[in-house]
C-alpha cells in the first residue's frame, strides 16, 4: 500500500516501476560527472548547479542542443547502446565550445517504445561519459515510454547543455581577417552525421556489419559506431593561452556550410587537400556511393571534426597546445579574402 504502481498503465503499455528501476540502476553512472556546483542529486524535479562566477565581470550562459540522429539505428542492428551518448553530448558540448563556454551541465531525453530498465542504463552510462570527458555534470534528464508511438525495441535520445563564459572573452567572428590559419582537430570518423546518407550507401539493415575489417581496421559496424571526439578540454586549454579567433564544430553539412559560420561575410577558407589524413571510412562510403567530392565535403567532415582559427603569429604555438593535450592538430588551410566560400587547392 502506498507504492506507485498502476495496473492500467501497464495494461496500456506504460511501467512506471521500470522507470524506477532505470533511475536506480543509472545513478552509479550520474554519480561519476558530478562536479562542484551541483546541488541535488538526480530523482528530483529540476536540476540544481550554483555556478562559479568569481573573477567575472559579467558571466554569460551558453547553450546548446541536440540529438544523435540516425547514426542511433546502427546502435539498434548492433545492440549496443553505451556509446551513442556520448555522441549525444559531443553535439551539444563541441557546439557550446565554439563560443569559447565551458559546459557546466546536460541533461537528456530518451523517447523510447519500451523501458527497458538495463538498456537506459547502458544510454545513460554513455551520456555519463561523454560528460566526463567534457568536464560538466548529468544533473537530470527524462525517460518517456512511448507505447504505440514507437516500436517495442527503439529508442531516441537527445540532449541539452549550458556553458558559462566571461562576456569579454566570448569568442567573436569578427575578428577574424585574412591571413588567419585554419587548424584542424582530427575527428574519430563519422561522428553523427550524414548517416542516412552513410545507412543508404551501404543498406545498413541488411548488410554484414562485420565486413570490411581489411579496409578500415576494424568491422564496418564497430567503426560506424565509433562515438564523436569531445574537444573541450584540450580547446578550453587552448583558450586559455592563445587568442583564438574563431572555431568550427563540423557535423552535418560538412565544410561547406559550418566552416563559414566562424568567419565574415566578406571572407573565404581556402584548406588544402592532402594536409591531413582522411580515415579509410570515408573513401570506402565515396567509392561505394559513387559519391563526389563536393559532395563528401558538403556532408561529412571528412575526418577533421573541429577547426580553430588563430592569427599567423599564433598558428605553431597553437599546434602544439592542442598537441600537447592529446589532439594531433595540424594546419589545414588559411583564410582569404573572398565570397564566404569554401575553396579547396585545385578548385
Amino acid at each position: 500500500m502506498g507504492k506507485s504502481y498502476s495496473d492500467s498503465y501497464k495494461a496500456a503499455g506504460v511501467d512506471v516501476t521500470a522507470g524506477y528501476e532505470s533511475v536506480e540502476l543509472m545513478k552509479e553512472h550520474v554519480a561519476k560527472t558530478k562536479i562542484p556546483g551541483v546541488l541535488d542529486s538526480i530523482g528530483g524535479f529540476g536540476g540544481l548547479f550554483a555556478p562559479e562566477i568569481s573573477g567575472m565581470k559579467k558571466p554569460v550562459l551558453v547553450s546548446g542542443t541536440d540529438g544523435v540522429g540516425t547514426k542511433i539505428k546502427l546502435a539498434f542492428l548492433m545492440d549496443r547502446h553505451d556509446t551513442v551518448g556520448i555522441d549525444c553530448v559531443a553535439m551539444c558540448v563541441n557546439d557550446v565550445i565554439c563560443a569559447g563556454a565551458k559546459p557546466l551541465f546536460f541533461l537528456d531525453y530518451i523517447a523510447c517504445g519500451k523501458n527497458v530498465p538495463e538498456k537506459i542504463a547502458q544510454i545513460v552510462k554513455g551520456v555519463s561519459e561523454g560528460c566526463v570527458q567534457a568536464g560538466c555534470a548529468l544533473i537530470g534528464g527524462e525517460t518517456a515510454e512511448h507505447p504505440g508511438l514507437m516500436p517495442e525495441d527503439e529508442y531516441d535520445l537527445a540532449g541539452f547543455t549550458v556553458g558559462i563564459a566571461d562576456e569579454e572573452r566570448i569568442i567573436d567572428k569578427a575578428s577574424v581577417q585574412a591571413g588567419d590559419v585554419i587548424i584542424g582537430l582530427p575527428s574519430s570518423g563519422v561522428h553523427s552525421n550524414g548517416f542516412s546518407l552513410v545507412r543508404k550507401v551501404f543498406d545498413i539493415e541488411h548488410c554484414d556489419l562485420s565486413a570490411y575489417e581489411a579496409e578500415l581496421g576494424r568491422p564496418l559496424g564497430e567503426t560506424l559506431l565509433t562515438p564523436t571526439v569531445i574537444y573541450v578540454k584540450p580547446v578550453l586549454k587552448l583558450l586559455e593561452q592563445v587568442p583564438v579567433h574563431s572555431l568550427a564544430h563540423i557535423t552535418g553539412g560538412g565544410f561547406y556550410e559550418n566552416l563559414p559560420r566562424a568567419f565574415g561575410e566578406t571572407l573565404s577558407a581556402r584548406i588544402q587537400k592532402g594536409a591531413w589524413k582522411i580515415p579509410p571510412i570515408f573513401s570506402l562510403i565515396q567509392k561505394k556511393g559513387g559519391i563526389s567530392d563536393h559532395d563528401m565535403y558538403n556532408t561529412f567532415n571528412m575526418g577533421i571534426g573541429m577547426a580553430v582559427i588563430t592569427g599567423r603569429e599564433d598558428a605553431d604555438r597553437a599546434v602544439r597546445i592542442l598537441r600537447e593535450n592529446g589532439i594531433d592538430a595540424v594546419r589545414i588551410g588559411t583564410v582569404e579574402e573572398g565570397d564566404h566560400s569554401v575553396i579547396f587547392d585545385g578548385e
